[in-house]
């Protein structure tokens, strides 16, 4: 019996033994993950306003409603013919981010006044013994030291030229830059186009002034700007001409028999720029139009007094 009790726990003893010891685990507090941080996100553009194409509606005409260039209108919708519009077609007509302005006039310099220029041999250069070498001889240190010797008597030093007497530079004053397209100025100098009675006064339906007059009396610019549009496109308005002040303002001139000034032209106060007429009127007149970014106003109100 006590032999028994001694194998049993002689055998608990052994496997106590023989048990792997627990893990050691290490209770030190590990550091916190570094917080996440989201890129900001780009705020969303705001859409670009539009215009629907109505039934007869022109680009030029369009342009008008919005105090724009048709042609940055026509840039910035793709248009390659701007005579060409669909009824139901969406326009932005506001630019669009990273457009370009349309391009300005192609201007060709002056030629100076002056002599033509005459072509002539340079000086110590005596022409009679400027002939091609077309020989070849062989290699010798005595052929070399005649080509050395020849080249040397053909090619004199020639003599320090003479300094011209110092003029002092006459400063160019730059031309004054006249209130054109591409400024946000407000301010705009204006003036009457034409000297004649009213006829019929602004109203919301006119968009305008009528304004009497002769034929073939000169149609003058109401403020110095570009010419953004010229010719007869716009139904109602005949020989019409666009001038664009400012980012702001636009002036419009309409019913001319000649118009003297081509598209992109810079102009300025009181330059001849039309003769009246009676393009698409029963009688001669100037229909005269402002504009401000778009909208019509009555010239009455930011025109002198006569």
């Amino acid at each position: 019996m006590r032999i028994a009790a001694a194998l049993l726990l002689a055998a608990a003893l052994a496997g106590c033994a023989a048990r792997a010891p627990a893990p050691v685990v290490d209770r030190a507090p590990q550091p916190a993950p570094p917080p996440v941080v989201e890129a900001p996100q780009p705020p969303e553009p705001k859409p670009l306003p539009t215009h629907t194409v109505k039934r007869g509606e022109t680009l030029v005409g369009i342009a008008l409603q919005y105090g724009l260039d048709y042609r940055e209108l026509a840039a910035w919708n793709n248009i390659v013919n701007p005579n060409v519009l669909s009824t139901g077609q969406v326009l932005i007509v506001a630019a669009p981010p990273g457009s370009e302005p349309p391009p300005g006039p192609v201007t060709t310099p002056l030629a100076l006044p002056g002599p033509p220029i005459e072509a002539r041999p340079l000086a110590n250069t005596d022409t009679a013994k400027v002939e091609p070498r077309g020989q070849k001889m062989p290699y010798t240190d005595r052929a070399l030291a005649q080509l050395t010797a020849e080249a040397g008597a053909a090619s004199p030093t020639p003599a320090p030229p003479t300094p011209a007497p110092s003029v002092p530079a006459t400063p160019v004053p730059a031309p004054p830059d006249p209130d054109r397209s591409g400024t946000d100025r407000e301010d705009v100098d204006w003036m009457w186009p034409v000297k004649g009675k009213v006829l019929a006064p602004f109203s919301e339906s006119s968009k305008g002034m009528d304004i009497a007059g002769r034929k073939g009396a000169p149609v003058v610019a109401a403020a110095s700007g570009r010419v953004v549009y010229a010719g007869a496109g716009l139904r109602g308005y005949g020989k019409l001409i666009i001038i664009k002040h400012n980012n702001t303002w636009l002036s419009a001139y309409a019913h001319n028999d000649n118009l003297l000034v081509k598209e992109q032209q810079d102009v300025r106060k009181g330059q001849r720029i039309a003769e009246m007429g009676s393009s698409d009127s029963d009688q001669v007149k100037l229909h005269f139009e402002v504009r401000r970014v778009g909208k019509p106003v009555d010239p009455q109100k930011i025109l002198p007094a006569m």
